[in-house]
């Protein structure tokens, strides 16, 4: 259910939408949740959930929500990972290795739209526990949040590690 847009150099995939129904005195009134993930393709990426009547107005929503919580993504010649991570988010636990050029993003949707609108074009990931898409993006970002380039290391430990 990945859906592509692209609006000022920024992509934006649509990774769920959700309909929620609730039964009033006329019949059912439905509203929709949508999970959206958005980057600059250049190492930002963030996400966003919105909640509407109708489901433009929630995608529009969780687009703007995902251009607020952007974080910075460290990449190897703009292409991977630094090194392996593991992250936990609830039930959701999600782990990302580094991979060589030309393995291409082996992962499942959820994580995949992540890696893709982050702009990482090599790397192989695994999702333990829940396969709940809106957990699973959250451990992705968390993960992603944790990644450290090898210089910002040698700097924090005062020393050099090659």
């Amino acid at each position: 259910m990945a859906n592509e847009t692209s609006r000022s150099d920024s992509i934006d995939k649509t990774v769920q939408i959700k309909r929620c129904a609730a039964v009033v005195k006329g019949g059912r009134r439905f509203s929709f949740a949508a999970m959206v993930v958005s980057g600059d393709g250049k190492g930002r990426v963030g996400w966003g959930y919105g909640k509407a009547n109708e489901v433009p107005p929630a995608v529009e929503k969780a687009q703007k929500q995902a251009a607020r919580n952007m974080i910075a993504v460290p990449l190897i010649q703009g292409e991977t990972i630094p090194h392996r991570v593991e992250a936990r988010f609830g039930s959701a636990k999600v782990m990302l290795l580094p991979a060589d050029a030309g393995t291409g993003i082996i992962a499942g949707a959820a994580v995949r739209a992540v890696c893709e609108a982050a702009g990482i074009h090599n790397v192989i990931t695994k999702s333990f526990g829940t396969n709940n898409q809106v957990t699973v993006v959250k451990a992705t970002i968390k993960a992603l949040s944790q990644l450290r380039m090898q210089q910002d290391v040698e700097r924090l430990r005062g020393v050099s590690l090659t």
